[in-house]
């Protein structure tokens, strides 16, 4: 026979509806109840039916996570699984379920979230990313949906809680380390500028060049869909143009790694001829020959915090917008030397 909340209450020496607040985590119920609680249901074998009760509270228990594009795609690149398990801990923590989008298309993705909200499948949706004038961000906003995003939201920021790191700042920071090596012909390598962490670090990279008196130069700025679209042959093209650059600025570990392979192929070495430096300092990074410098975001705190900001609002939908800076870090390594004249 299957062992119901009466049955707990009964061995833990309370209230059916103490058990359910234990459940729901209520924060008026004291930590020592809560344990004791637990204790039982772990010993009777007891879970709750949250199908059942989220008919009852009006709460699903669960995160809705926006991919900025197919969850097949996206999960390839190794920042999406880590902030992804940052979410999922701190998710558990609150015994919050998740569930990704899948949607290949951005209408596609953007008709799975009004599905996501006018259906109540989830409390709440966490955005892994930022662009301008979302078409997702701005419906929720309308729609006062709980959610949070990890990146700088271009508009309404004051009115949204996200989680970033300082992007201006760290890109600031890196081109000025090369230009200490010596470096004044720095290209900078992003995504599409339809991303505010772009925008952000393509502003970090200008004002290192202009407090160091480099002038600005288009022909050093090249978009990931670029030499996506134009293939070896763009990437070739770039690497031994007329004015080549000597360093680079590459907004994603896998794009630098995928540039470092075509250095070897042109006999261009690194860092001795190319020096390279890059975001998201991915496990395979320190294995590289040479191993590669790049920028520790700490992608699993953005989206632990991402995770405890929405829960936050979640369960206090008064709770003011706030904006949680996560700080980011150069990793030093090999794939950078001091220019040789």
């Amino acid at each position: 026979m299957a062992v119901t909340i009466k049955d707990v209450a009964k061995a833990a020496g309370v209230s059916p509806s103490t058990v359910s607040r234990v459940i729901a985590d209520h924060p008026h119920i004291n930590e020592g109840t809560k344990k004791r609680v637990r204790k039982v249901m772990e010993k009777l074998g007891y879970h709750p039916n949250f199908q059942a009760r989220s008919l009852v509270v009006r709460s699903t228990e669960t995160i809705g996570i926006v991919m900025p594009n197919s969850a097949t795609q996206a999960l390839q690149n190794p920042f999406f699984p880590e902030v992804i398990r940052g979410i999922s801990m701190k998710a558990h923590e609150h015994q919050f379920g998740v569930y990704l989008t899948t949607g290949i298309t951005d209408e596609e993705i953007f008709q799975q979230v009004v599905s996501m909200v006018q259906g109540r499948r989830v409390d709440g949706i966490i955005l892994l990313y930022s662009k301008t004038d979302d078409k997702i961000m701005n419906y929720l906003l309308e729609r006062k949906f709980p959610f949070t995003v990890i990146g700088r939201p271009s508009m309404n920021a004051e009115r949204i809680t996200y989680v970033d790191n300082d992007n201006i700042y760290i890109t600031k920071q890196v081109t000025d380390y090369l230009i200490t090596l010596g470096h004044q012909k720095i290209a900078f390598i992003g995504f599409n500028l339809e991303h505010v962490f772009t925008i952000d670090r393509l502003e970090g990279y200008k004002q290192a060049l202009h407090e160091a008196g480099i002038p600005f130069d288009d022909k050093y700025i090249i978009h990931e869909q670029c030499l996506k679209s134009e293939g070896k042959e763009g990437i070739t093209r770039f690497l031994s143009s007329h004015e080549p650059p000597t360093a680079l600025v590459v907004a994603d570990d896998f794009t630098a790694i995928e540039l470092m392979s075509y250095s070897e192929e042109l006999n261009i070495k690194v860092p001795e001829e190319i020096s390279i430096v890059s975001f998201n300092d991915v496990p395979l990074a320190e294995h590289m020959k040479p191993q590669l410098t790049s920028v520790n975001i700490d992608i699993f705190q953005l989206g632990f915090e991402a995770a405890n900001c929405l829960i936050e609002i979640i369960k206090n939908p008064a709770a003011l917008p706030k904006r949680v800076t996560i700080p980011a870090r150069m990793i030093e390594r090999k794939s950078c030397s001091p220019i040789h004249k």
